[in-house]
C-alpha cells in the first residue's frame, strides 16, 4: 500500500513465528534473530532503500485488533503515522475487524509505542479514508528521526510543510504522521494552536497533505506479492545502493 506516496510493505505470511509476550518483546526477538528477513524484503532486490515494512502480530492487549511491528532499510521503529493509516483500511478489507460499522470503524492497533486508534470511513463493505499514550520503557528511548519545517507553527488557515528524515537518511513522502502529531503538541503546548481548531500540512518533498489535530489521510492498495528466497542467490539477503 501507500499513503500520501509513501509506501508500506505489510507482511501478512511466510514469516517464522515472532517470540514474546508483548509487543515490545517480539520487536526485541526479531531485531536479535529474524533481522535477515528484514533485510529480504527491505533492501533490493525485492525493496529498496526507501522501503517501509509492517509485520503483524499477536497483541496481548485484549482490546487490539491487531499487532504490529514497524521495518525500515535500517532497523525497527516504535510509531509510523501513514503505515498506520494504510493499516486501519487494511484491517477493516482483510477482517481482522469483527464487526466493521458504518459511516466509522475504530481500529486499535498495538504499536511498539501503544495502542493506536484508527477511524477508518466505512459505507456499503468499502474503506475509505483513516484518522489517528505511550508505555514507560527503555526499548524507547532513542532518536528516531529529524523533522524540518518550514517555520509556519503560528496557527493559519494555510498549510505549512515539513520533512521526515528518519533511519538511515530516509525520507518520508508523506507529511509523516506522527511527525504531525508532535508539531501539533507543540504548537498547542506554546500556545500557537488551539483545541478544536483544524491545521493541515504538506509533505515538504511530494506536497501531499493530510489534515490534522486528527491525523487523516488517505492508503491505497498497490499490489500483493509472494517472495521467495534461492539456496545459490548469493544476493538472497539483499543490497542497497545509495
Amino acid at each position: 500500500m501507500h499513503t500520501g506516496g509513501e509506501p508500506l510493505r505489510i507482511i501478512v505470511a511466510g514469516y517464522p513465528e515472532v517470540m514474546g509476550d508483548c509487543v515490545l518483546s517480539k520487536r526485541r526477538y526479531a531485531r536479535k534473530h529474524l533481522d535477515h528477513l528484514r533485510r529480504v524484503l527491505m533492501h533490493e532486490p525485492r525493496g529498496h532503500y526507501d522501503m517501509y515494512g509492517a509485520l503483524i502480530v499477536d497483541s496481548e492487549m485484549p482490546e487490539a485488533d491487531l499487532g504490529v511491528l514497524f521495518m525500515h532499510n535500517e532497523g525497527y521503529s516504535t510509531m509510523c503515522g501513514h503505515a498506520v493509516i494504510a493499516l486501519g483500511r487494511f484491517a477493516v478489507d482483510y477482517k481482522l475487524v469483527k464487526e466493521p460499522r458504518s459511516p466509522e470503524t475504530q481500529v486499535n492497533i498495538h504499536c511498539p509505542c501503544g495502542l493506536v486508534k484508527a477511524f477508518v470511513e466505512y459505507s456499503a463493505g468499502k474503506t475509505g479514508a483513516v484518522k489517528l499514550h505511550h508505555p514507560v520503557s527503555d526499548d524507547l528511548a532513542f532518536l528516531y528521526g529529524t523533522i524540518l519545517t518550514d517555520g509556519r507553527d503560528e496557527f493559519s488557515p494555510e498549510p505549512t510543510a515539513n520533512i521526515c528524515v528518519f533511519a538511515e537518511a530516509q525520507v518520508d513522502r508523506s507529511p509523516t504522521g506522527s511527525g504531525v502529531t508532535a508539531r501539533v503538541a507543540l504548537q498547542h503546548h506554546k500556545g500557537l494552536i488551539q483545541l478544536n481548531q483544524t491545521r493541515t500540512f504538506q509533505s515538504g518533498a511530494t506536497g501531499s497533505q493530510a489534515v490534522v489535530v486528527e491525523v487523516a489521510g488517505r492508503a491505497f492498495y498497490t499490489g500483493v506479492s509472494r517472495f521467495v528466497q534461492e539456496p545459490e542467490d548469493q544476493l538472497a539477503h539483499g543490497f542497497l545502493l545509495k
